[in-house]
């Protein structure tokens, strides 16, 4: 895919609608759910299969609750509204496809389930099998169980990290803006960016983190993370309007959006390490270091030159370069007080500080993928 017309070419595209476009003052916008279901028939009459990543139980729940703050206010708020808004979300949709004669499959999913990999893998097959079946998952975290500290706490990046499980070639984000601005697209003199073809950090430094509606957590700042995510797996990403009617064919027919074109094709497992974004802890590497994990090389105890979290082998942790750029992330063969114990030290120095044999590299190059 490389504009919005191929959309019609993908095999299989995921589609994410975000609170504030189905959700207005606590009521569910089910005309406008009506027609965006009708988009979604016509695109599955040219070929593509759906997956949709939807937001909403959250502020659907605080308005039947009376709420303050839209449910958000605290962690116990939302995950009450999520637990009440989740049945009616579901209600929305299983009413919406069925207009066009398509079953909606519910699919609610915590961020471990996408982190672990026999769990990601768990997820994947289910979605497969739904597809595969002729059903549309609708896909939602699952907010009413998750905490502040495991979880995606936006659905931008869920989108990504779903379209990787799926096997997804695109992910359609629906927005209240016409894509990525080079500014702050109040700003008279905005404009819009139609095309980017990697993301830089002049490209992230555009991006506002604020969400314009307050119903949501997300914004265009969570949307380039979710494109980070799709363009290391080979997935293109794009961004539209979703606040007028028929969003989908209307943005198709102007040919009026931001698209995200894939940098690389990582493989299954090398996608699924990188779309990873829980780390649970942090090593610093030397210049020379920087530079052979670039060249493809694994990451050896001599370049570490600092250590932080409380990480256990086989746990996800980053690679940061001296500057604080992140590098890379990937699977420890020590846990932290090992890798500390034995940073900056030659193969020949670290059996001695470790008590046994040392291992062949603190992340091998096959557990590791470059950012």
């Amino acid at each position: 895919m490389q504009s919005l017309a191929d959309l019609v070419k993908c095999r299989r595209l995921v589609v994410k609608v975000g609170s504030a476009l189905l959700v207005e003052r606590g009521e569910p916008r089910e005309y406008w759910l009506s027609m965006l279901a009708q988009d979604l028939w016509a695109l599955r009459q040219e070929g593509p299969e759906i997956v949709v990543v939807s937001s909403g139980a959250i502020a659907l729940g605080a308005a039947k609750l009376g709420l303050p703050d839209g449910g958000r206010r605290n962690l116990a708020d939302a995950q009450a509204a999520a637990a009440v808004g989740q049945i009616e979300l579901a209600r929305l949709w299983s009413g919406a496809l069925a207009e066009f004669d398509m079953t909606a499959a519910q699919m609610l999913v915590t961020l471990e389930d996408l982190e672990d990999r026999r769990r990601y893998l768990n997820a994947s097959a289910t979605l497969a099998r739904l597809i595969e079946a002729g059903a549309i998952p609708v896909v939602n975290e699952n907010d009413s169980v998750a905490t502040e500290e495991i979880r995606f706490g936006d659905n931008d990046r869920l989108a990504a990290r779903v379209a990787q499980a799926a096997g997804a070639d695109a992910v359609l984000l629906l927005s209240d803006v016409d894509g990525l601005y080079d500014r702050d697209p109040r700003e008279q003199d905005a404009e819009l960016v139609e095309r980017v073809d990697g993301i830089t950090p002049e490209v992230l430094a555009m991006a506002s983190g604020a969400s314009s509606s307050g119903l949501g957590s997300g914004g265009m700042r969570s949307k380039l993370h979710a494109a980070q995510i799709a363009e290391r797996a080979g997935i293109t990403l794009a961004i539209i309007n979703g606040t007028q009617e028929s969003p989908i064919a209307n943005a198709v027919a102007a040919d009026l959006g931001t698209v995200f074109l894939p940098q690389r094709a990582d493989g299954a497992r090398k996608a699924w390490l990188g779309g990873r974004i829980a780390p649970k802890g942090t090593v610093r590497v030397d210049k020379g270091c920087a530079e052979a994990l670039k060249g493809g090389a694994s990451l050896l105890a001599a370049g570490v030159v600092g250590v932080s979290g409380a990480f256990q082998r086989g746990d996800l942790v980053s690679v940061i370069a001296l500057s604080g750029e992140k590098l890379a992330q990937g699977l420890a063969e020590y846990g932290a007080d090992e890798v500390q114990a034995i940073a900056g030290k030659r193969a020949d120095e670290q059996a001695e500080r470790l008590g046994y044999a040392p291992r062949s590299a603190v992340i091998h190059r096959d557990h590791m993928v470059l950012l």
